[in-house]
């Protein structure tokens, strides 16, 4: 059962490592005080992948924290 668990545990912490890793920053840095950051039309075509990226790292996240717990307790 621990081996189990350590497996689900390792799958999960690297999918959230990569998952974060892809996902584009939400600041606009630099950009923001010239007004440069203001793309309107790029943002629909990538609306997709973000939302998919978003919905892996919440489920990668969840699964990370109920296998830590549990292999907390065993």
């Amino acid at each position: 059962m621990t081996i189990f668990f350590s497996i689900i545990f390792l799958i999960s912490s690297i999918s959230l490592i990569v998952s974060v890793l892809l996902q584009e920053s939400k600041s606009e840095g630099l950009g923001a005080l010239t007004g440069g950051g203001q793309n309107l039309f790029g943002k629909s075509r990538l609306r997709t992948f973000e939302a998919m990226l978003s919905r892996i790292t919440t489920v990668s996240a969840v699964v990370f924290m109920i296998s830590a717990l549990v292999l907390a307790v065993i």
